[in-house]
């Protein structure tokens, strides 16, 4: 795993945290983007401080800080929050958990896309053939999401909504998966004791701690994770099988019925459709 270069999006706590320091601990060189940064004394891991909810940052990644997927191995997603109880929105009129747990990994990739098209000669001499990009999400659990509503603006529900950044994610990794520049892949972690149900939960709530000592009790770390998942990520045969998805065993599942490629590609449509709308494409 030596000289493997690697980006984990949102790995400042919980899995994404775990990864990170899991690839850092056997050599790879990992760069996280997140808000707050815990691994300063952990060697072979560095920051760039980001707040992922804003598509301006995205793009800011991109342009200001020379973001460039096809500098990386590995590109692993794992930013993402549970929508809150009320509608909360970020300050450029998005559903929070939507943008921040789907569209900033969407618009990433495609503003990516043309940077990559123009670097073939980066092809050459890497650890793997073409960049691998990892998303994390909930694929294979069977929900279609309502992509004439993303926004959650003709009704609210926390459930729904979230459920939208679920089928996001997964028509995300369908949407690209014959892409000739990378390769994609969708993970689902299952129940893992993070804090990404605080936003729902509360904070340090009373219920948020029995719940998330339940699920500690009865299910994987985030630490086991990602023992589990680093063998996974780092194959290299595994360029055969973009487009599939992974389970918390490192096992392939089946994608969910009814999000077919046409349904996908709606989905990434109408996600771009209401970027537009917002002035953040």
């Amino acid at each position: 795993m030596d000289s493997l270069k690697i980006a984990v999006i949102g790995g400042t706590g919980g899995l994404g945290r775990a990864i990170a320091k899991n690839l850092a601990s056997k050599g790879a060189s990992v760069t996280v983007y997140g808000r707050t940064f815990r691994d300063t004394d952990v060697k072979n891991i560095k920051f760039v401080r980001v707040d992922l909810s804003l598509m301006s940052n995205i793009k800011k990644l991109i342009t200001e800080h020379s973001f460039e997927i096809f500098e990386y191995d590995l590109v692993v997603f794992t930013a993402g929050i549970f929508a809150a109880s009320k509608r909360e929105e970020t300050s450029e009129g998005l559903e929070r958990d939507l943008a921040t747990s789907t569209l900033n990994r969407y618009l990433l990739l495609e503003k990516s896309l043309p940077e990559l098209e123009s670097q073939p000669s980066l092809q050459e001499g890497r650890k793997v053939q073409k960049p691998r990009i990892f998303i994390m999400a909930y694929p294979g659990a069977g929900q279609l999401g309502t992509p004439d509503d993303l926004n959650q603006e003709q009704g609210y529900s926390a459930y729904r909504c979230h459920m939208n950044t679920v089928a996001g994610n997964e028509a995300i990794v369908t949407h690209y998966s014959g892409n000739k520049n990378f390769s994609i892949y969708g993970l689902n972690p299952g129940l893992v004791k993070t804090n990404i149900r605080d936003n729902y939960l509360g904070e340090n709530s009373w219920t948020s701690r029995v719940l998330e000592f339940f699920i500690g009790w009865i299910y994987k770390s985030p630490e086991q994770y990602a023992e589990i998942i680093t063998p996974l990520l780092t194959d290299p045969t595994l360029d055969a099988a973009s487009g599939t998805f992974y389970n918390d065993k490192a096992k392939k599942i089946p994608a969910s019925k009814g999000l077919t490629k046409k349904y996908a590609d709606n989905y990434i449509r109408k996600s771009r459709e209401l970027l537009e709308s917002k002035g953040l494409w």
